[in-house]
């Protein structure tokens, strides 16, 4: 009869050891668990940005952050768009098509670079070194200037659509982001489709 007593209470022991040892697992993988989540600020700069257009006058420009990265969103002119098929014509650009896929999403492989024509939104960064070119809108002073962006730290060029220029230290085309239109006057950046 001490025998079945002392070997229910070892299999007693080594259950509650077992529960016991297998909960203080489970509250200390609580802690390292929790680690791996991305913190709040983390995940806000990771978040699609919403974009209102409303206000946005043609020939304007806004600046907006997304993942850390500057991004311009632009509302083209009639007179901006005509003169994009001018730099085409005069063959000024080294990637007009934009056939560097990694550029830009699908619904942008066209020669506005943008869901809805009117709209141009792309990252403020450019391909060489990285720097923020700037928006010069107006034409000339040189009679291959169209208008577009101007990087002057090292001299690249890019027409109203993001097109590089040839013969410029910018290698490809600035980027576009991936963005949809979630009302006709609202864009989300960040999000993975086309136009809605």
């Amino acid at each position: 009869m001490t025998d079945d007593v002392d070997r229910n209470r070892r299999h007693f022991l080594t259950l509650a050891t077992a529960v016991t040892g297998g909960a203080g697992i489970a509250l200390a993988a609580i802690p390292f668990l929790s680690s791996l989540k991305p913190s709040a600020r983390a995940q806000a700069l990771g978040a699609p940005v919403e974009v209102p257009l409303a206000s946005l006058e043609p020939g304007e420009m806004i600046r907006v952050e997304w993942r850390g990265r500057l991004v311009f969103v632009v509302r083209r002119t009639e007179e901006m768009l005509a003169r994009l098929q001018q730099v085409e014509a005069q063959d000024l650009l080294r990637d007009p098509e934009s056939k560097v896929t990694e550029q830009q999403p699908d619904f942008a492989v066209n020669g506005y670079r943008s869901a809805k024509r009117e709209f141009l939104v792309i990252e403020g960064s450019c391909t060489h070194l990285g720097c923020a070119p700037l928006p010069q809108f107006q034409v000339g002073p040189s009679d291959d200037w169209f208008g577009g962006f101007f990087c002057p730290c090292h001299g690249s060029k890019f027409d109203l659509a993001g097109r590089v220029y040839k013969g410029v230290p910018a290698p490809t085309n600035l980027r576009v982001p991936p963005y949809r239109f979630i009302k006709d006057d609202v864009i989300m950046i960040g999000a993975e489709t086309g136009a809605a």
